[in-house]
This record gives C-alpha cells, structure tokens and sequence, in this order.
C-alpha cells in the first residue's frame, strides 16, 4: 500500500516569499518520509473547499518542476489538470518535459473540470458540461498518439493537430500514467477503463468507494479491459499524531491511520493520496513516515 502527498494550498507563515522555501522543504521531508508522489492542484485561484480565491495558489506544472529539482523519486502529477485550460498538444508538451526533468516521474492527472470562477476571472472559455466531457475524451485520444510516436493529423470534433509532434520524447515506458480524476459513473469512470492507468476517488467511505470500484470493473468487463491493470487511488485529508492527541477532533493516531489503509487496501486500493492540515509545519512528517513503513507492509486486494 503506497501513501502520496497533495498539497492543495499554499498560503503559508511568511508568504509569498516563504513559499518556495517551504515547497522544498516539504518535498523533500515527503520523500524522506517514504512517500510515492507528489500531487498539486491544478487550479488558478484557491477553491471554496480549501479556502477564498484569494488565497495564495500555484501554477501547478511550475510547481512541480520545482519539486523535481529537489527530490529524486516520488512521482509527480496535477490532481487533476481541467481538460479547458491548456489546448491538449500544450498539455502533453508540458507533461512530457517535465518527464523529461525529472527522470520519468510525471504522471498526467485530467478531468473534465468544474470550477467556472476561475475561468471566468481569467478569460478561459468555460463550455457546458457535454462538450468538456467531449474535449476530454479527445485529449486523452491526442495524449495515447502523442506518446506512442504517432505524428499523423489528428482532426476531432474540438481539436485539430496537423502535426502531433512530441520531442524529446517522454522517458517514461510506454508513456507518462495518465490518472483520469472523478467518479461520475457514466462517463468519467467509463473514460478511465478505456484510456487511463489509474482512477482517484475521493475518500467517501468503504461502501462509497467499494461502489464506484464495481462500476469501474463493470467498465473494464465491457470494454474488454483488465480490471486489475489500473491502479486504484483515494484522495483525503489527514492530520496524524504518534499517539492521536493534539490538533482537532480529526487527529489520528498512527494506528488509526494504518487501520484504515487496511480497510482501504481490502477493497482493493493501491494507493492513498493525503493532504495534511500541518503539512508546512517542521514536524509534520515524523509520524507519517511511520503509517509509510507500516503501510508498506499492506498488500492491496487483487495484487
């Protein structure tokens, strides 16, 4: 069972200027601590869930070729990039060179985006909900032919690319994993068995998450894809101590924490994916990194 990181916000003790200082810092303890990746938002203004738009917030793929240049292994992803911000042959460019930089750790999260604020504050066309499923699904079409070589025209209903070229070429085999975010039952879900590598569900309980898992294998069986060929991820919020005591009522304990990645690893996820309401503070990692070594020591159902 792997533990990842999300680091949904940045206003921190001292900033703007103690940002960059404590991004490394927390990169590298994160790494140090054991942990697998490396998730940051992909959004230009703070969301109502983690705080008011005006909070301090990150270009996401800057972000995280700031990352790669102080850490070595955890992989590296936007969780999850919305398919209206970038054209898709800007999008793989950019996934791909930070591929490149970082030795082949980047990881391609998408969806089908949803936060209209943003768009409208900085004059990004916001489509209906169909056609930002529709460019979707075309840019994970662009994303597969980009990465396999393929730099024939590419004409879709939304995108047309006369030449896909992609080089240098990414280093990750046979390509970056592309962890398609979101458990919409009909379209995202079905998207995920057909084109991605990894799904992210949020933490909404066993029963919750067991559900969209069954949907997902309903997929997988009708497209003719193996179930367990795509890697399962939650993505929650986690505030852990050694012994549980200090901070909110939402504090846990080591224990605590590895029990429920082993109810979570029952059901068949591979990997969690957490925030930290301390993750800026000095010690924030001392106690993660033991529910990683414990955690390590988990085997996912099915695996």
């Amino acid at each position: 069972m792997r533990i990842g990181l999300q680091v949904p916000d940045f206003t921190w003790p001292g900033s703007p200027h103690s940002i960059g200082p404590t991004l490394r810092r927390i990169a590298v303890d994160a790494e140090q601590a054991g942990m697998s990746s490396f998730w940051v938002m992909d959004h230009f203004f703070q969301i109502s869930m983690v705080g008011p738009p005006e909070h301090e917030m990150l270009e996401g793929y800057a972000a995280l070729s700031h990352v790669a240049a102080v850490t070595e292994r955890m992989a590296l992803g936007t969780m999850v990039t919305g398919v209206t911000y970038r054209h898709p042959g800007i999008l793989v460019k950019t996934v791909t060179t930070l591929d490149v930089l970082s030795g082949g750790r980047a990881c391609l999260g998408i969806g089908a985006a949803w936060n209209e604020e943003e768009h409208r504050g900085l004059g990004v066309p916001f489509p209906p909900v169909a056609e930002r499923f529709e460019r979707l699904e075309e840019t994970l079409r662009i994303a597969g032919q980009m990465w396999s070589g393929d730099e024939q025209p590419f004409i879709g209903k939304h995108y047309r690319l006369e030449r896909p070229l992609n080089s240098p070429p990414a280093l990750s085999r046979p390509h970056p994993p592309i962890l398609v975010g979101g458990t919409g039952e009909k379209k995202t879900l079905r998207m995920v068995a057909q084109y991605a590598d990894a799904c992210n569900i949020f933490d909404m309980g066993l029963e919750g998450i067991s559900h969209k898992l069954e949907v997902l294998r309903g997929h997988c069986d009708r497209l003719g894809r193996d179930y367990h060929h795509i890697a399962r991820t939650t993505l929650g919020r986690l505030h852990v101590t050694a012994d549980g005591t200090g901070g909110t009522d939402e504090t846990q304990s080591v224990d605590q924490v590895v029990d429920h990645l082993g109810e979570l690893a029952a059901i068949g996820i591979d990997e969690s994916i957490v925030s930290l309401r301390n993750v800026s503070e000095p010690d924030a990692f001392a106690p993660l990194a033991e529910v990683v070594r414990q955690a390590a020591l988990i085997t996912p159902a099915g695996r």
